[in-house]
């Protein structure tokens, strides 16, 4: 009978501990959450929701906006896209790709555009407009120049 209670406290010992880890690597995991925040982006006073890419290019748009807003003048294009000087180079890996309406890509490293239409060119994907249809972002997009604006949170 004793044997089998010892066996039993062991068991609980070991399942309390396997518990113990998991809840800490649970908190560490939130906090790493917590510390990391999502870039944002605003087209003149309209938030977007963005499904960013994970690469080096968004992660140097994040660095640009980490401690302060990061304005782009945008300027319209072509009947499809606005595009606005960044500032500097950032990093890309251009691929030949046909964009759609949303899609937000890096031209020639250091020029950031979005398209409310089509176009194919060598681009580095940046990320895709989630929160609007077509007619939305044309109607956003294509009555003059705008501005974008990167922030985290």
């Amino acid at each position: 009978m004793m044997r089998h209670v010892r066996i039993l406290f062991c068991i609980g010992l070991l399942l309390l501990n396997a518990c113990g880890r998991k809840e800490e690597e649970i908190i560490e995991n939130n906090t790493i959450m917590e510390d990391e925040k999502m870039l944002q982006m605003k087209i003149d006073d309209t938030y977007v929701e963005v499904r960013w890419e994970d690469n080096a290019s968004v992660d140097a748009l994040k660095e640009l906006c980490k401690e302060n807003e990061f304005k782009i003048q945008m300027s319209m294009y072509g009947g499809f896209e606005q595009v606005g000087y960044i500032g500097q180079d950032l990093p890309r890996d251009d691929v030949q790709t046909t964009t759609s309406y949303g899609d937000i890509v890096l031209y020639s490293g250091n020029n950031i555009v979005v398209f409310y239409g089509s176009n194919s060119w060598a681009y580095t994907r940046l990320g895709h407009i989630e929160n609007m249809d077509q007619d939305q972002l044309r109607d956003l997009l294509s009555n003059g120049d705008v501005i974008i604006t990167l922030y985290q949170e």
